[in-house]
């Protein structure tokens, strides 16, 4: 597994993920400290377990929707483009 600093990972995004749909793995690091991992998703894993994760990292990174909002509602907003 190879380990990646934030700028690197932002800078490089789609070199990584090129990498990681080739079964690389990544630990992208903040001043050396390692704080998340990239990895290829389970393509047999159900989408309830999918959105699952989701949310789990939105939590970890203290994502905050909008007062009234709903992942659905942004997500139907973002298709009207």
């Amino acid at each position: 597994m190879k380990t990646v600093g934030t700028l690197e990972a932002k800078t490089n995004l789609s070199r990584l993920l090129d990498e990681v749909e080739h079964g690389e793995e990544f630990v992208i690091t903040r001043h050396g400290k390692p704080i998340a991992k990239l990895q290829a998703m389970d393509p047999q894993a159900s989408r309830a377990a999918r959105w699952q994760a989701f949310f789990d990292t939105a939590r970890k990174f203290r994502v905050q929707l909008p007062p009234g909002e709903t992942i659905k509602d942004l997500i139907n907003e973002g298709r009207k483009y």
